[in-house]
């Protein structure tokens, strides 16, 4: 992924992008034909997404403030929407990559919490 070293974080073999603001968040993954296997997009403050205009499924995982998964969809098509209710960011990645990464729901992810990224 391209960017300075602010905008990514490297978490559960991921590069991880952080969208934060209005307009990272509204462009998220639209005009990419794929996303990396190693790869995933972190929204913040999110609680849904749609896949409106993209061209791939992802994996979507949904996350309290503290890092804690709150649900996980995998392999969203496009031209649907998911949600999480009290969510606080979403992770999305290639489809297939949350069920290898072994991620489960009640997992916590401290490096995702809302806290550790505004530190940082």
């Amino acid at each position: 992924m391209s960017g300075d070293h602010a905008n990514w974080r490297q978490v559960l073999g991921l590069n991880v992008r952080l969208a934060r603001h209005f307009w990272t968040r509204l462009v998220g993954l639209l005009g990419r034909s794929a996303i990396g296997h190693d790869e995933a997009l972190l929204l913040m403050p999110c609680s849904n997404v749609h896949t409106f205009f993209m061209r791939f499924p992802i994996d979507v995982v949904f996350l309290s403030k503290d890092g804690q998964i709150l649900a996980i969809h995998p392999a969203v098509r496009p031209w649907r929407a998911s949600a999480a209710r009290h969510a606080h960011a979403c992770l999305e990645m290639a489809s297939g990559r949350a069920r290898l990464a072994g991620l489960m729901v009640g997992q916590c992810i401290p490096e995702l919490a809302a806290a550790q990224l505004v530190r940082s």
